[in-house]
């Protein structure tokens, strides 16, 4: 958002510009106040507009998951319907922290949407409470009790004070991180209270996390690498032998923690 507000100082400022070396040499050439304020306008919808698509994204093929004011194309987790727990909080999904632990909120759990997706661009703003723990997961399948039995996780955490943080292997556990397996890195968590930026890119067995800006995690799914790890992760021992085998298409979904957190600006691209 404050790049958005910059690009449109610099936009305003080169207005400005041009209207001061050209007045001289023509009037017709002066900047009107109303493009000015055109300008300013524009730069304060997008400030104050979040789960919306500019116009290039939408030319792109970007489509938003969350419009900041309804449930639209949310459910349960194996449910039907959309769970009490989480509710929309200024413009965000919100999952409101029961402190029962993972699903633990009475009619509550994670919400996946209802599409499933193959190759895909994902991008996702979260904001956690301290101490908070979420996960944003991706072509998960509703084969057993908990998606991330068939998903992979991108992690969401407040590294400072929630305990995950110090385990698992080398900050394998913390924020951005394919959760349990590879560590983010570099590890740019911003803090609780503080609104983050996630990325998700698939294209085939390739995966890409992307944390505030950069590139945290690759990995191919299926490769020698990933069979290691997982073998020397919990995901070795979940009930689920075949986890490593990630489907090519699955529903994306968020995680309820039993902590308060919040997504908003949740778009995503298809990729052919």
């Amino acid at each position: 958002m404050k790049k958005s507000l910059f690009i449109g100082f610099i936009a305003l400022m080169a207005i400005y510009a041009c209207s001061s070396e050209k007045k001289e040499s023509s009037e017709d050439s002066s900047v009107s106040e109303e493009e000015v304020e055109e300008v300013i306008e524009e730069v304060a919808v997008e400030k104050e507009s979040p789960n919306t698509l500019t116009d290039k994204e939408k030319e792109d093929g970007w489509k938003l998951l969350f419009d900041g004011k309804t449930t639209e194309g949310w459910r349960g987790y194996q449910k039907e319907s959309f769970p009490v727990a989480w509710n929309i909080d200024n413009d965000a999904l919100h999952i409101q922290g029961s402190g029962r632990g993972e699903a633990g909120a009475q009619d509550g759990g994670d919400i996946v949407y209802d599409q499933e997706f193959a190759d895909f661009h994902l991008k996702v703003e979260w904001m956690v409470d301290s101490a908070a723990n979420s996960g944003i997961l991706y072509r998960g399948k509703e084969k057993f009790d908990y998606i991330w039995k068939t998903a992979p996780e991108m992690q969401v955490l407040d590294n400072k004070h929630h305990p995950d943080a110090k385990l698992g292997k080398d900050g394998n556990r913390q924020a951005g991180s394919l959760y349990d397996l590879i560590a983010a890195d570099p590890q740019n968590f911003k803090g609780h209270g503080t609104w983050n930026t996630a990325e998700v890119i698939a294209k085939g067995n390739d995966i890409v996390h992307i944390q505030n800006g950069d590139t945290v995690v690759q990995y191919t799914i299926g490769s020698d690498e990933m069979a290691n790890l997982i073998a020397n992760s919990k995901w070795a021992d979940i009930g689920n032998d075949d986890w490593g085998k990630i489907a090519q298409k699955g529903f994306i979904a968020l995680q309820d923690h039993g902590d308060d957190v919040w997504f908003r600006n949740i778009k995503i691209k298809e990729m052919k």
